[in-house]
């Protein structure tokens, strides 16, 4: 090698030192490939499907149902499935993590209930909060039924907004139907999306989706025609709409059925029988309204064509029905990812032009 090259290749070496000795604080605070996740009421996995695709490593999913845990494991079992009750679960481990969300427990705010809020004992926005303060996540989203937003709870909400804003979170309720963002049913859920204060003014409410969710007839058409049923062309032009929406029931209530007389009736427009699930699709030679599979379920809810699902029928069912649909939760997810990166593009900039100048 020359001593031209030699000199100039040690001159570069020291260039590069030079700039890494000035630039090393900012290299450090990269962002790191993926954004960081708990979830508490985990259920079978709908919103933390929808949050792993919009880009976030799942640190821990709590989840009190057994069944439910099998769920996740039988599908992710790299994932960190706690099943526990979240009153006895602490989140303080998982401090500065970028993303707090969850589906608290329906029934205090479901108008199929007694909307009892506070009072009843189901009610788990307490232990959010509390969850929330040892934690302290950059954002946070939490899901529940339309009924949460009725005016009767007007106050219940305030008091959960206040208590977010005392810890430095700037938030925002928002309805959002599932069938705007790919799911073939008409979903309505109450979501509320919290940001630390830096971050809030980066966070955009997902856009709809331009082309509408596929029919339930074409949703689910190679399902119902996979045995050969004869009839399912005529079926298809029949089930020319998206689903009324999926009840999933509780323990207590509600079984392996598509809802109450109202949603049953809805069902029967689309040529489907309401009043409970099949084992298989429709054979050749069927001449009944079919029944959906619990297969053809968990695809209108929107989760994936090979996600199983734990336990006999009826619990089964009660695992879809109660999901936040995957593709709703990657929507806002993707939001609330673009709000942390928008920020930390922001800071990388700052940081640069500090550097350039020092």
């Amino acid at each position: 090698m020359s001593l031209t090259c030699t000199f100039g290749f040690v001159l570069s070496l020291a260039n590069i030192s030079g700039w890494h000795k000035k630039n090393t604080k900012f290299v450090s605070k990269q962002r790191k490939v993926n954004f960081t996740s708990i979830e508490i009421c985990a259920g079978a996995g709908g919103q933390a499907i929808g949050l792993e695709q919009a880009g976030f490593e799942h640190l821990a999913l709590v989840e009190i149902e057994s069944i439910a845990c099998d769920t996740l494991r039988l599908n992710r079992p790299n994932w960190n499935i706690i099943q526990q009750d979240i009153k006895q679960f602490s989140a303080k481990e998982y401090k500065g993590v970028d993303l707090f969300c969850g589906g608290v427990p329906c029934p205090p705010f479901s108008i199929a209930g007694k909307q009892l809020g506070s009072l009843d004992e189901r009610d788990l926005f307490p232990e959010a909060l509390r969850l929330i303060e040892e934690c302290n996540p950059k954002t946070i989203m939490l899901e529940n039924v339309r009924g949460l937003l009725d005016i009767k709870f007007k106050e219940y909400r305030r008091h959960l907004l206040d208590e977010l804003y005392n810890m430095g979170y700037q938030c925002d309720w928002q309805l959002i139907n599932a069938s705007d963002y790919g799911v073939s049913q008409l979903r309505p859920r109450a979501i509320l999306v919290a940001l630390k204060k830096e971050y809030f003014n980066y966070f955009k409410w997902p856009s709809k989706n331009e082309t509408p969710p596929l029919t339930v007839g074409e949703l689910l058409y190679d399902e119902m025609s996979s045995l050969g049923w004869e009839n399912v062309d005529n079926w298809k032009r029949i089930a020319n709409s998206i689903a009324p929406t999926i009840v999933g029931g509780s323990k207590k209530h509600g079984g392996a059925d598509l809802g109450p007389t109202r949603a049953k009736k809805s069902w029967a427009l689309l040529g489907v029988d309401g009043k409970g699930l099949a084992n298989e699709p429709p054979v050749n030679g069927s001449k009944a309204m079919p029944r959906l599979t619990l297969k053809m379920t968990a695809l209108i809810q929107g989760f994936p064509k090979d996600w199983q699902f734990a336990g006999k029928k009826t619990p089964a069912y009660r695992q879809v029905g109660n999901a936040f649909p995957p593709p709703a939760a990657k929507a806002i997810g993707l939001s609330i990812k673009n709000a942390l990166k928008q920020y930390d593009q922001k800071g990388s900039k700052r940081q640069r032009l500090q550097s350039q100048i020092a």
